[in-house]
């Protein structure tokens, strides 16, 4: 669920950000959704990377005083 909430919280920034910058950009709704899907993907990608290295089930990349993630 760590993953699912990180990727819609970057697509959202993303898309919110270029809707608010298409004055400057001349970028439609529908091009700002699909470039917003790219931050999204590598946020996934990230974040299944970080849980198969520290095998915490958690996508923090946070550590603790221990080393071990932060959950």
């Amino acid at each position: 669920m760590d993953v699912v909430e990180r990727a819609a919280a970057t697509y959202l920034e993303t898309f919110l950000g270029l809707l608010l910058a298409s004055g400057v950009l001349d970028v439609s709704a529908l091009k700002a959704a699909a470039v917003a899907a790219v931050p999204a993907a590598l946020s996934v990608i990230k974040s299944a990377v970080s849980v198969l290295l520290t095998g915490s089930g958690a996508a923090l990349q946070l550590r603790t005083e221990k080393g071990s993630p932060r959950t």
